[in-house]
């Protein structure tokens, strides 16, 4: 029987490759977006992310959540949206799959430094990272709910190409064997849905790059 996931914030370019990989292995998924469905979800909910309830969610195996900002006075959207998300789900046994960022991951074996704090981590990203890594604050505060946080690599490409290889590491920042970090969005969606169908990272941060 396969697996009912829900994937919220559906609208936006990394979630509408994980519905496709979903769609595409034969999972039931249902999409829930503000906007107009352009997932290739057969069930789609018009709905924010803060209208959701317990009800809504609660015949799901997995929920994804994909909420995601780029202007300054939206970014607390990414951590109000985990935190709520995850008390949603809190004491029940549907998985929370966070899509995640790359900044927080940590650069040296003792875990005191992280990537978005070297001095080459690109400023205007700055703010980003730091609201993606406030969710995953958020999430290790959440004892009672099934979350997994997955980091991408650095470099996120929104239209790289589909290679269906990875590498799957935790909470260091790794690179290929080309010195790369970097994934598209499609080998992301690969990863997200393996977790989702084989994996067992339950209360873990884990990370990809391309293989």
């Amino acid at each position: 029987m396969s697996k009912k996931i829900a994937v919220v914030a559906a609208n936006g370019r990394a979630a509408q490759k994980i519905i496709s990989e979903a769609v595409e292995r034969g999972l039931d998924v249902t999409a829930f977006g503000r906007h107009e469905n352009n997932t290739q979800a057969a069930s789609y909910v018009q709905k924010d992310v803060f209208d959701l309830t317990k009800t809504d969610l609660q015949e799901f195996d997995a929920v994804v959540d994909a909420v995601g900002a780029w202007q300054l006075t939206d970014l607390y959207v990414i951590s109000k949206a985990a935190a709520y998300l995850a008390d949603l789900l809190k004491g029940t046994a549907t998985r929370l799959l966070v899509v995640g960022g790359a900044g927080s991951l940590f650069v040296n074996p003792e875990h005191t430094s992280t990537l978005e704090l070297q001095p080459d981590f690109p400023a205007d990203y700055k703010p980003v990272s730091a609201a993606h890594g406030a969710a995953l604050a958020i999430l290790r505060a959440s004892s009672d709910t099934k979350w997994t946080y997955v980091s991408p690599a650095a470099d996120f490409q929104a239209d790289g190409q589909k290679t269906g290889k990875y590498l799957l590491g935790g909470e260091e920042f790794m690179l290929n064997d080309r010195q790369q970090s970097v994934i598209s969005y499609a080998d992301y969606a690969v990863a997200m849905v393996d977790e989702i169908e084989n994996g067992n990272h339950v209360q873990q941060r884990i990370s990809v790059v391309e293989a």
